[in-house]
């Protein structure tokens, strides 16, 4: 699905006045702790691609993450000043978690480096796994260290489609439903396409 796929279907949401708002759950309760619900972009382009988006998949659990719903793989081209044009796979991933946003924070870095993803201070180079933090509950936050919802997410195809895939009558924190965002010219001018791929979300228990 591309965003032109898209485009006549939410100009037709548009068009309807549709007001319908299917908004993040605030928290849910499991015993005696709450848990709230995030979304989460994956990304990878050095090496075995999809085995790296496998394996950060089957790490979240172990950091108390707990993947609920999951996109299917899509091939991306790399957006911003990147001097590397090896193209990215992507998905998007619902989970539920008991940590803060800065704790979850840690716990994805944490991923990304057990899967020898190294820190630099320079942007928009390849990377073995990017784990994004976009959505937190309804939470709206900044800080030098996070901010939420993700600053780019609105500009990112590879952010926006997975999650139409997956809850297209989203609406944001600031009421902006999900698919007007996908009517952006510079959404539907960056190449995501499909990717031939099938991986499975790891175990709950």
């Amino acid at each position: 699905m591309t965003p032109a796929n898209l485009r006549e279907e939410a100009l037709e949401a548009v068009a309807l006045g549709s007001d319908r708002k299917v908004g993040l759950m605030v928290y849910c309760s499991f015993g005696e702790t709450e848990l709230a619900r995030v979304y989460l972009s994956l990304g990878s382009n050095l090496g075995d691609r999809l085995e790296n988006l496998r394996a950060g998949l089957a790490r979240l659990p172990a950091h108390k993450v707990h993947p609920l719903q999951m996109s299917c793989v899509y091939e991306t081209t790399p957006v911003g000043e990147t001097p590397d044009p090896r193209p990215y796979l992507n998905l998007g991933v619902w989970a539920e978690t008991e940590l803060e946003p800065l704790a979850l924070l840690q716990a994805v870095k944490t991923i990304e480096r057990e899967l020898g993803r190294t820190e630099t201070q320079q942007r928009w180079l390849p990377r073995t796994l990017d784990i994004d933090i976009i959505l937190y509950d309804s939470v709206v936050m900044e800080t030098p260290e996070l901010t939420i919802p993700h600053p780019r997410m609105r500009e990112r195809a590879f952010v926006l489609i997975p999650l139409y895939e997956m809850t297209p009558d989203l609406v944001l924190p600031d009421g902006t439903p999900l698919r007007i965002l996908l009517l952006q010219p510079e959404v539907q001018s960056q190449e995501v396409r499909p990717y031939d791929a099938h991986l499975s979300l790891p175990s709950l228990g």
